[in-house]
């Protein structure tokens, strides 16, 4: 990464060292381009830079983290507006971030445009203030390079930011920017009016606003809303009242009063505002959401640890409750008799109406919408999705039936669908009542795409393989968490078959939330209870031959990871020719934490990569020390630049800040391998043997002593310790790939047989979590 040549915002400045300013910053340094981050003086004056100074190194102790690596906020330079605004002609976009107030923005703007060299971009990253008021006093040529960026909280996170611009705004100097904010900050832009709220804050706002009336109106908990306003309709599984404690309980009543102020009369939205008299009495307590001391549900550690959650009657916290749903579709879900289908039906015809309403006011079309609330606020569907989920014909009947407005684009709709495919294209209905296509940016290619138009060229159970264009074909997982089988390692085989036949190159992509959890843990569980030993050797002998098989292939294999890719998941990017990873890829070699080593070539791989990365010093030792260490404590890398750090990624893997541009950046990279093509020479090994073994046993009896590691951790420990260093080898001896591979499977299989190992594997399973025993 770093500044893109052909984009030529090679420095940004962040005025505003807040939670979203100094996150912007951090997502700008991530990109490798440097940032020069500006708040006001301390009142006490004795740093003139220590709010600035103070926002980076609270984010580099915050989890999650804003910066992908400590070597990011390096690029970070901080400083005050009183000292150092001039520095800004040094920078080719300017982001203001400082509080919500008008008269200090536009005091702001004034002294930026004595300073700003011509052409630089300005923009805000207001969520609440008119574009039109933001630019009132400043010259043709200020409002010509202003506009709004609304990034989500928290900025590296979110993939959304909304883009605003106004009839004065130069369209070069909005476009420059956008492709900044796609392709080096990793965001989807959505084009968004210049309305109170934009896109997302608007619907999302009176969404929230809505369900918590109608959860007080109907007399339901807070966790009944949350679990039929929820997972059923496709919302992340904090529901409605997690979320707000996850945003923050105290931005209701910011958010009420600002719209309140700058809604049109009659809009659906002013009719939902209550007085908050709860919510008030919460954030005067300090209860405001995860940040404070809980929210709507809290953590009582008063003799141990137990969930609860408000009592919305009276005010009071009360053990926390598992509420039920009845599994159905939205038709059915709304048509529930009781509270279910009253609260479902309510909030759903409310807030749907409303986005459908909205057409043409927020925005020019459903899909940026939809877009924004699918990336905003991490619903899985859009409005006009939900829409068409419930039939858009049906739901506009039951509105005008119970007397309620039916928006024009319902009308426009009549009995057809909001989506299509037509042609091997998704289409959205307009405005106009035509489809049209759904475009995607220059240099964007999905699988989802793809698979409209298409059929798998092989296919089973657990993965698919596509062909993507110019000879590349993509390898798929799709069993649940994309954990790797029997049947996954089978289509992989046949896979390299085919393409060796009639293709160029292999992509394994695939568009899940995570690329792979690793083995799918739950068969193994099975296989040991039946003990079906050779059904559990055979998949790891299964494994070894068809990751072996993929790396030594006569084609290049780029492997495009994304989310987990953990164990299995990893060794298969540790076989391929290149990785190009998304930012967020989160890739480690796990198996220990389980009471496993790795079993399919993980081992001898990942000692490769740190032999080969010229960053330690010569001799057997250095690399299996590092691999040891690494591997043993189940570390996994929280971003692409850390798997990069920790060789999960070597020098010339690529990194892609945009989910939505790694099918087509991967798919590049392989083709640019193909000319003059040659696989890979198998590694021969030197390893340190028994003395290796007793310096790596020394080691974890370290942290064994301090208590940092348990007594089965140190059976495990020494059964990697025992791969790693050659088994039986001595210093002098050459280890082959194959015989590393023996070592694996063996110290697999004594492993697989302990009890231990499956109580592990038993509480993963059940709780997300490891044993420590």
């Amino acid at each position: 990464m770093g500044a893109d040549s052909s984009n030529p915002i090679r420095k940004v400045c962040v005025i505003g060292a807040g939670t979203m300013g100094a996150g912007i910053a951090a997502q700008v340094a991530n990109a490798g381009v440097p940032v020069l981050l500006l708040d006001i003086l301390p009142k006490d004056g004795s740093n003139r830079n220590a709010i600035a100074e103070g926002a980076v190194a609270r984010m580099l102790k915050t989890d999650p983290a804003p910066f992908m690596s400590k070597a990011a906020a390096k690029l970070v330079e901080t400083g005050n507006i009183e000292d150092d605004l001039a520095k800004v002609a040094e920078c080719d976009w300017v982001v203001e971030a400082i509080i919500e107030r008008l008269d200090l923005k536009q005091a702001l703007y004034a002294k930026l445009e004595a300073v700003r060299k011509p052409g630089t971009a300005v923009s805000s990253n207001t969520s609440t203030i008119p574009l039109e008021k933001l630019t009132e006093g400043r010259t043709d040529a200020f409002a010509a390079d202003f506009l709004i960026t609304h990034f989500f909280n928290p900025p590296r996170y979110m993939r959304l930011v909304e883009v605003v611009t106004g009839p004065r705004t130069d369209a070069t100097t909005a476009g420059r920017v956008s492709d900044f904010i796609d392709r080096m900050l990793g965001k989807r832009v959505v084009p968004a009016h210049d309305r109170p709220g934009f896109i997302a804050n608007r619907i999302g706002s009176y969404w929230l606003q809505v369900a918590y009336n109608a959860t007080v109106d109907l007399g339901l908990t807070i966790e009944e809303a949350d679990a039929i306003g929820g997972r059923p309709m496709g919302v992340p599984k904090t529901g409605i009242f997690g979320l707000l404690d996850l945003v923050g309980i105290d931005l209701m009543p910011l958010l009420l009063k600002s719209f309140t102020s700058t809604l049109p009369e009659g809009d659906p939205y002013l009719a939902t505002v209550r007085p908050l008299t709860l919510v008030e009495k919460m954030i005067a307590e300090g209860y405001t959401g995860r940040k404070g001391k809980g929210g709507f549900y809290r953590l009582n550690r008063e003799g141990g640890k137990r969930k609860e959650a408000i009592d919305l009657a009276t005010g009071d916290y009360r053990p926390a409750i598992k509420a039920e749903v009845p599994r159905a579709k939205l038709p059915q879900l709304v048509a529930l008799p009781g509270k279910t289908g009253a609260f479902a039906w309510t909030v759903l015809s409310q807030v749907l109406g409303y986005a459908a309403s909205l057409v043409g006011e927020i925005a020019d079309d459903i899909v940026a919408i939809d877009d924004a609330m699918k990336l905003g606020y991490n619903w899985k569907y859009g409005p006009f999705e939900l829409i068409d989920q419930l039939g858009a014909a049906a739901f506009a009947k039951r509105l005008a039936e119970e007397g309620k407005p039916v928006p024009a684009i319902l009308a426009t709709a009549g009995d057809r669908s909001f989506y299509r495919v037509e042609g091997g294209k998704r289409q959205y209905l307009g405005t106009d009542g035509a489809y049209h296509d759904v475009v995607r940016p220059d240099g964007v290619l999905l699988l989802e795409d793809v698979k409209l138009a298409a059929k798998p060229i092989l296919k089973n159970g657990s993965a698919a393989v596509w062909d993507i264009g110019d000879g590349v074909a993509c390898f798929e997982f799709t069993s649940k968490m994309n954990a790797l089988d029997g049947e996954t390692l089978k289509l992989l085989g046949q896979a390299v078959e085919h393409v060796a036949k009639s293709m160029k190159a292999l992509v394994v992509y695939n568009e899940g939330g995570n690329f792979s959890a690793g083995a799918n843990l739950g068969l193994a569980l099975f296989a040991v209870n039946i003990a079906a030993w050779g059904e559990i050797e055979k998949l790891v002998s299964g494994g070894q031959q068809a990751y072996k098989a993929l790396k030594y292939a006569p084609f290049p294999v780029v492997s495009a990871p994304a989310g987990l890719a953990l164990g299995g998941g990893c060794e298969i990017l540790l076989h391929s020719d290149a990785i190009q990873a998304h930012a967020e890829s989160y890739i480690g070699l796990v198996e220990c934490g389980v009471g496993l080593v790795p079993g399919w070539g993980g081992c001898g791989e990942y000692i490769d990569r740190w032999q080969k990365s010229g960053l330690l010093p010569k001799g057997p030792m250095p690399a299996v020390a590092k691999a040891f260490e690494t591997i043993s404590t189940a570390t996994v890398a929280k971003s692409a630049a850390e798997a990069r750090e920790l060789q999960f990624l070597r020098k010339h893997d690529g990194i892609t800040m945009n989910r939505d541009r790694l099918l087509a950046d991967a798919k590049a990279r392989a083709l640019a391998m193909v000319d003059g093509y040659q696989p890979p020479k198998p590694p021969e090994f030197r390893l340190p043997g028994a003395s290796g073994r007793v310096a790596l046993g020394m080691a974890a009896e370290g942290f064994h002593k301090r208590g940092m590691a348990t007594d089965y951790d140190m059976v495990v420990s020494n059964a990697l310790a025992t791969v790693l260093t050659g088994g039986e080898a001595d210093l002098v001896d050459v280890v082959t790939e194959e015989q590393m591979l023996a070592l694996e499977k063996h110290a697999f299989m004594k492993r697989v047989r302990d009890p231990r190992t499956m109580a592990r594997v038993e509480s993963m399973l059940e709780t997300g979590k490891p044993l420590r025993n």
